[in-house]
């Protein structure tokens, strides 16, 4: 019985790739590290880490609910879950509601502006996964969704906007661009076929990497520009320089002629990237803070 309940929720993380919670959640931290000088409660982080894992698990799930059909007809992608019947349909709109309602749960125990904005994420989340179909700047909006975790991070601590928490969503909504296109190279072909939008599909391969590659620059002047708005140590610059040395070897894994290392260049490095940009501000915070 217990050997069947784990291999049920194992099934549900596969479905969500409950793995690549590591790319956005750091960026969520490192936000509320920085907006948390004015002080901060342990319960806080709990709830932040809780509508993380709720708003993502949401998201996923109705993206496969939404690409079920397309998925099925993509062999890269028709052993996932839905497609292959390891999952009803019924079941993964439960698990969205359920995970959608832990998201309005946590943000009303954070603060009421957070519970007011809660529908507004699960909007951007959910309406993603429907903008494959009429427009290639797709990517830009999963970087939204993305962004939109470091933005409620600072909230959840401080209770309004500030200019860092958006140069850092910025940051996020450019990062996750540029590393969405690379991985659909992959699929600009099929995508081409089933009149699916994506800048692989609209502009070719070769020009898709290049857009990517500006996208990640525009992402490390962001990351510098938060340098210039808040007290930071220097050595939040070092992470920053390690963030773009990561990125200059992403793209020098892939090439137009030779995407074979894609899976490489989009979670392995990607999840360092994000780890090390948090352990870097994390220490920044730490060391630039007051001495008694």
């Amino acid at each position: 019985m217990v050997s069947s309940a784990w291999g049920r929720v194992a099934v549900y993380g596969r479905m969500i790739k409950f793995s690549h919670s590591i790319f956005a959640l750091p960026f969520a931290l490192a936000s509320a590290s920085l907006a948390a000088r004015e002080g901060f409660g342990w319960s806080q982080i709990g709830w932040i880490v809780l509508a993380m894992v709720g708003a993502r698990s949401a998201a996923m799930g109705f993206n496969r609910l939404a690409d079920q059909a397309i998925d099925a007809r993509n062999p890269r992608t028709a052993a996932r879950e839905l497609p292959r019947g390891a999952l009803a349909r019924g079941d993964v709109w439960a698990f969205v509601l359920i995970s959608a309602g832990v998201l309005v749960l946590a943000a009303a125990r954070l603060n009421p502006l957070c519970l007011a904005l809660s529908p507004a994420a699960l909007a951007i989340v959910f309406g993603y996964s429907y903008t494959k179909r009429f427009t290639p700047l797709s990517h830009l909006v999963l970087g939204l969704a993305l962004a939109v975790a470091p933005v409620g991070a600072w909230l959840a601590i401080r209770g309004r906007f500030a200019p860092e928490p958006l140069v850092l969503g910025l940051a996020v909504l450019l990062w996750v661009a540029g590393f969405d296109t690379i991985y659909a190279c992959q699929d600009a072909e099929f995508d081409r076929r089933e009149g699916l939008h994506s800048l692989p599909a609209r502009l070719g391969v070769a020009r898709a990497l290049l857009l990517a590659r500006l996208f990640h620059a525009g992402a490390v002047l962001l990351l510098l520009t938060l340098y210039a708005l808040t007290p930071l140590h220097p050595v939040y610059l070092v992470g920053v320089s390690a963030v773009a040395a990561l990125l200059a070897y992403e793209h020098s894994l892939v090439r137009a002629d030779d995407l074979s290392r894609i899976d490489v260049a989009f979670f392995t490095l990607n999840g360092w990237i994000s780890v090390g940009y948090l352990a870097s501000t994390l220490l920044a915070v730490w060391l630039a803070r007051p001495t008694l």
